[in-house]
């Protein structure tokens, strides 16, 4: 799964501080990890209750089959780990 955000100032470190309890930072709005169904429903749940849905963006993506999925860097990796997902 990958999660990027576009939050008002005022909700990117509530955001940031909720996202790394369920999945890993990997640079700035973007966190990508595994998580079980009952934490993706927690985790959509508390982000629900976070941003203004008026204002705020947030876009899921849930990569199902990780043997058709590359990930590239081009420039620095600002939070190198192994791949996760």
């Amino acid at each position: 799964m990958l999660i990027v955000y576009d939050v008002d100032v005022k909700r990117v470190n509530k955001v940031h501080k909720f996202l790394k309890m369920y999945l890993h930072w990997r640079q700035n709005s973007v966190f990508e990890g595994e998580v079980s169904i009952s934490q993706f429903k927690k985790l959509k749940s508390g982000l629900n209750d976070l941003v203004n849905k008026e204002k705020d963006s947030i876009l899921i993506y849930n990569l199902k089959d990780q043997r058709n999925f590359q990930m590239e860097v081009i420039g620095i990796e600002k939070n190198p780990i192994e791949l996760i997902i």
